[in-house]
């Protein structure tokens, strides 16, 4: 009879352990009744999850770093308004605060600094330690510019905007009502989608399901189910093979000339160079052109040292 408990206890405990995982976060690391679960995000030091929604961009940006560092498998239509920029800097190691948020100041354990919005992107030209970053700006608008892979039939573009929606309802959680608008360019196969809330609203948090898309487009899912963001147009799936964020935050960056790269700076320097070089030879040219007329007009002179003087006397009489 013992043996038979046992026995069973063993089996609950085997179901009980399958059933605790992670279904948002692939990396995480599971246990316990009820079930907890965490992810390494430093030597000695795991982050509590709650997996019952996508995980905070800050949290998944420090666990990557610490896999990548640690050789662990990572795999890692345009501005819909003038201030509206990409995340050119890529991932690096955030600070986060505990409810999973970006702190405003990072510095990526370095000595140089930049203030971040609330997506976790550098929205200010980088500086020392003693940059000041007063406040956590929001990103209120995110614009998705996809592209999809070729498909056997033409798309329903009446249907595209729903059928993006739902999509991200399904496989995000997300409010497909934050989906503004949808546009298509079926010739380059580009679908543009706007996601934007209230300015002030802090619940609905879009980086993290842009986050969670763009690492599924590049076929990388943070989802323990490897399954695709693919919507669905009349029975046709749309697989995704390209995606650029744009972001727009509830106050415009403050990027300035300053923090050029090395390229954009050369190539000014040489057009100041040709322009000034183009002016002094003009300059030059005009000086010589009034030396030759005052030349001409002037015509010889007459000398009265003597051993000139028969040199030109035919021409002084």
């Amino acid at each position: 009879m013992t043996i038979w408990i046992a026995l069973l206890l063993a089996t609950f405990a085997v179901g009980a352990s399958a059933q605790c995982k992670c279904e948002s976060m692939k990396w995480a690391t599971c246990d316990g009744t009820p079930c907890q679960c965490s992810i390494m995000v430093d030597t000695g030091t795991a982050q509590n999850l709650d997996c019952s929604t996508l995980i905070p961009k800050c949290y998944l940006m420090k666990a990557e770093m610490y896999r990548a560092k640690n050789n662990l498998s990572t795999r890692t239509g345009g501005k819909p308004v003038e201030t509206a920029f990409v995340d050119n800097d890529g991932i690096y190691d955030p600070i986060c605060e505990t409810t999973g948020a970006f702190r405003a100041k990072q510095c990526n354990n370095t000595e140089e600094c930049w203030c971040v919005n609330s997506a976790g992107v550098r929205r200010t030209d980088k500086g020392d330690m003693n940059l000041k970053c007063e406040k956590l700006v929001e990103t209120y608008w995110v614009r998705l510019e996809l592209k999809h892979k070729e498909v056997s039939k033409a798309v329903d573009t009446s249907k595209l905007q729903a059928a993006i929606a739902n999509a991200m309802e399904t496989r995000y959680s997300f409010d497909k009502a934050l989906v503004k608008e949808v546009q298509y360019d079926p010739d380059a196969r580009m679908i543009i989608v706007d996601v934007q809330k209230v300015k002030g609203d802090r619940k609905a948090d879009l980086s993290r399901m842009a986050y969670y898309m763009e690492k599924d487009v590049k076929v990388l899912p943070l989802f323990a189910n490897q399954e695709m963001f693919a919507p669905s147009v009349d029975g046709q799936k749309l697989e995704m093979e390209n995606i650029l964020v744009y972001y727009v935050d509830e106050e415009a960056p403050t990027f300035t000339m300053k923090r050029l790269t090395g390229g954009i700076i050369a190539v000014i320097v040489v057009v100041i160079l040709a322009v000034v070089a183009g002016l002094l030879v003009l300059f030059f040219a005009r000086k010589r052109e009034q030396k030759y007329s005052k030349a001409e007009v002037s015509g010889p002179t007459c000398s009265s040292d003597n051993e000139v003087k028969e040199a030109f006397e035919t021409l002084c009489l």
